[in-house]
């Protein structure tokens, strides 16, 4: 089937389009990407975002409001893909939909009890025509799961390695990773979890520290001018997320725009410079990451496969081959898929997965209950011909 992905990731920077030939069954799968593009948010739409993610400053109107506005710019985003591609949108047979997501609401038990993603499936399947698959994360949490990290349940069916353990490392806003059993092991079961902050709090207060002249710390250029500075680095470890045992989720509402202001005022309090502080994130980022695979890697760990954005950021992958030594570190590219649109993909599969009636998670990776059918289906006018062709399949 020829599927498109759409995920916007908790940094809020864009819509990543997928177009995806997604085929075969769990066992022998096979995704491949046709055709990527990221299409950025302009600035007032990322605060718009950002704003309505913020309990102290949103309101239910401009909830409402994003959650067609998106959907506008996906439906479009989607429908230039598809020109681009040399494609028609009748040739699509589906789209699979993250949304964005507003509030992932983790209690301090460690229970997810709600998660909101935004961007009304009805308006893209409307503008698109085709069948549209969305709200992946509720059915597992209703289930007693997470509701994710849902790329895990994908890493699970592409990308394990014959004889060895692997370690698929996201570093988008939040980091997660899924410890995957080689394919000659046939009892165990993998794992995936949210590290901790990715790149949200650097942005912030990359953001913060150059008064919006940047958003992030190009290719890890500012941390590479800094200093680390132990002391604060062993402070900000001690937040109790990172002892959490998995399964184990958090986002923004964790940290975010506040927690990342609050840690620059506390860094400048201590007299850090701005580079230092950057250095200093951009330390702490990879040093969860090494610790989280130091406290529940369940065998040694010989390949970690890095996407995300982080992955671009050279400070941060340099101190990651540091701490998981003797581990080798590649990218998604080192193994033949696309890093920048790997989350994309995810949700092309996913989508998949639903349409042909399979569940696509796994309670070893979210903590649920029983494995769910994932997602909730909008028809679009394709929908009757694809109902035909099941039939006769």
């Amino acid at each position: 089937m020829l599927i498109i992905g759409l995920m916007s990731g908790t940094s809020a920077d864009g819509v990543d389009v997928a177009i995806c030939d997604v085929r075969g069954a769990p066992g022998n799968m096979a995704a491949d990407l046709l055709h990527g593009a990221t299409c950025e948010y302009d600035p007032p739409m990322r605060q718009r975002i950002l704003t309505c993610c913020d309990p102290t400053a949103s309101r239910v109107d401009q909830i409402a409001a994003l959650h067609v506005d998106l959907a506008e710019i996906f439906a479009r985003n989607a429908l230039e893909s598809i020109e681009q591609a040399g494609l028609t949108p009748s040739q699509i047979d589906l789209i699979g939909s993250h949304g964005q997501t507003l509030w992932h609401n983790v209690l301090p038990s460690g229970r997810v009890s709600a998660s909101l993603q935004v961007v009304e499936p009805a308006v893209i399947a409307e503008r698109t025509g085709v069948t549209t698959i969305s709200n992946f994360r509720a059915r597992d949490v209703a289930a007693g799961g997470q509701g994710a990290p849902l790329t895990s349940y994908v890493d699970w069916l592409l990308l394990r390695h014959p004889r060895h353990w692997r370690a698929i490392q996201n570093i988008g806003g939040m980091g997660n990773v899924t410890f995957l059993p080689p394919l000659a092991d046939a009892s165990s079961a993998p794992i995936g979890f949210d590290t901790g902050p990715g790149n949200a709090l650097l942005d912030i207060a990359v953001a913060q520290l150059t008064a919006g002249a940047m958003n992030y710390d190009r290719d890890g250029e500012l941390a590479g001018q800094g200093r680390v500075n132990e002391e604060w680095l062993d402070e900000m470890l001690g937040h109790p997320y990172y002892a959490r045992d998995y399964p184990k989720t958090t986002g923004r509402e964790t940290f975010g725009t506040a927690a990342a202001l609050d840690l620059v005022a506390a860094a400048q309090r201590r007299g850090l410079s701005s580079t230092e502080i950057i250095a200093t994130l951009t330390a702490l980022t990879a040093t969860n990451i090494a610790d989280a695979y130091q406290r529940f890697a369940p065998a040694p760990v010989q390949e970690v496969i890095l996407g995300g954005g982080g992955r671009h950021n050279s400070a941060m992958v340099g101190l990651l081959r540091q701490l998981l030594a003797p581990a080798t570190v590649l990218t998604h590219e080192d193994i033949g898929m696309d890093s920048d649109f790997k989350e994309a993909l995810v949700f092309a599969v996913l989508a998949y997965e639903t349409w042909h009636g399979r569940p696509a998670s796994l309670p070893a990776l979210t903590g649920a209950q029983h494995a769910s059918l994932l997602g909730q289906i909008t028809p679009g006018r394709n929908h009757a011909d694809l109902l035909r062709r099941a039939t006769h399949s």
